[in-house]
């Protein structure tokens, strides 16, 4: 009989669904596919003029229907597709899926294509723009533009088609928001308040607004000429990272629940760490000591040592600063272990995620210790000598991992590291 409690005596987790959506394509068979051949999907912007813009390229997902139709309805595509994979393989009902919904999605704000409609509708032409715009939001009778403007309509929409159980959670906790969004539904399994949940991130927010705001912070790569090169983590001449769009979905659930009705138990979410940093709105802390924290809480939380780790999914963003800090973190919890242990960074392929990376990359790091090969990082040609890592350079790597620590350091001082494993500790 296996044991169904962790080293706390709290329920072990299990994942037995995974749905993910890249600009590498649609589900788990073509993104696995295409990661571990080292293909990359980032190109160039077609969706709006990038005339005079200093980043002209992505990781967009430009394939959906929703595609063109602003942020609110391409992510809710995007984390239904996802949602729907993971509950399939989870063999569960997709319209009744039975637990709680937790989504991680960006910030909203009304799409440019939908204030020209409302701007262009009002025929007083002496009033400002911001005076039309109010005249005629005040007078509309329809629900569809106020519902893309509310933070909780996308998990409200996927709460009704997925039949998911309570008040659906929205949260948003910057690059971090897909892992945290894992961990609370890890934590609920945990209380005892639902036997499984639904934990997704998705992100669909590459717009114009997006990629002017993150340029400003000196934060985007500048590398368009070849886009598939930009996002180059660890590399020496890394320049920024590249702004990108997905979704991932795990159906978590007790051990013992999975057990009991017969599911394929695809791996366990052991531990979860979180902290948080308050050095300054973007940058990290100089001495890393909120990522180490975080990394030590989620070994803590799976009650793992650092020897135990066989793989880390790196933040691994491409920016300078961050892959520092990163490495800094990483050198300092695993000491000499670190140069020889793998690191690499699924970013430098389908570039940054935002509120989806984490769950994106959970989903990678639980295919890694299924199929036993390492995602490789592309794009590095020019090892930057003050960061002496294993980043499986390149090539894909076959090897054994039985545990996997995934790391998501997002902007704002939000941390989340997850600790997973093939099967019970």
């Amino acid at each position: 009989m296996a044991n169904l409690n962790d080293h706390m005596g709290r329920p072990i987790v299990a994942v037995t669904g995974i749905g993910v959506v890249t600009s590498l394509g649609v589900g788990k068979t073509d993104n696995w596919a295409a990661l571990t051949s080292g293909k990359s999907g980032i190109h160039p912007i077609t969706r709006f003029p990038v005339d005079h813009l200093n980043t002209r390229i992505s990781g967009m997902v430009d394939f959906l229907a929703s595609s063109s139709k602003g942020a609110s309805p391409l992510t809710y595509e995007l984390a239904e597709l996802a949602g729907l994979e993971a509950v399939a393989e989870a063999g569960l009902d997709s319209s009744d899926f039975g637990g709680p919904l937790f989504l991680a999605s960006p910030p909203v704000e009304l799409d440019w294509a939908e204030r020209f409609s409302l701007y262009n509708s009002d025929k007083d032409k002496d009033h400002t723009a911001a005076e039309r715009l109010l005249r005629v939001a005040r007078s509309l009778k329809e629900l569809d533009i106020f519902e893309t403007t509310q933070f909780g309509s996308i998990a409200d929409r996927l709460a009704d088609r997925l039949g998911t159980r309570g008040l659906p959670i929205t949260l948003s906790t910057a690059c971090a928001s897909g892992a945290t969004a894992i961990q609370l539904g890890v934590e609920a399994i945990r209380r005892g308040e639902c036997d499984r949940a639904l934990s997704i991130g998705a992100d669909g927010s590459a717009t114009a607004e997006a990629l002017i705001r993150f340029s400003l912070l000196s934060a985007l790569s500048t590398h368009n000429e070849i886009p598939e090169k930009a996002s180059k983590p660890f590399s020496r001449d890394r320049d920024g990272f590249v702004l990108a769009e997905g979704s991932g979905a795990l159906v978590l659930e007790s051990l013992e629940a999975a057990l009991a009705r017969g599911a394929t138990v695809l791996g366990i979410l052991g531990g979860c760490g979180e902290k948080a940093d308050d050095f300054h709105r973007t940058r990290s802390k100089p001495d890393a000591s909120p990522a180490i924290a975080a990394v030590r809480a989620a070994l803590a939380d799976a009650g793992l040592g650092e020897d135990k780790i066989d793989y880390v999914n790196a933040h691994g963003t491409s920016t300078p600063e961050n892959d520092k800090m990163e490495h800094l973190a990483l050198s300092t919890v695993f000491g000499e272990r670190i140069s020889s242990m793998p690191v690499s960074s699924n970013k430098s392929m389908i570039g940054h995620t935002l509120s989806a990376a984490g769950a994106v990359e959970a989903a990678f790091s639980l295919m890694t210790m299924r199929e036993s090969v390492i995602p490789p990082t592309i794009n590095y040609d020019n090892p930057d000598p003050a960061i002496v890592l294993d980043v499986v350079p390149n090539k894909k790597r076959n090897a054994e991992v039985r545990t996997v620590l995934s790391n998501s350091f997002g902007f704002g001082g939000q941390n989340t590291c997850l600790v997973m494993a093939r099967e019970p500790v």
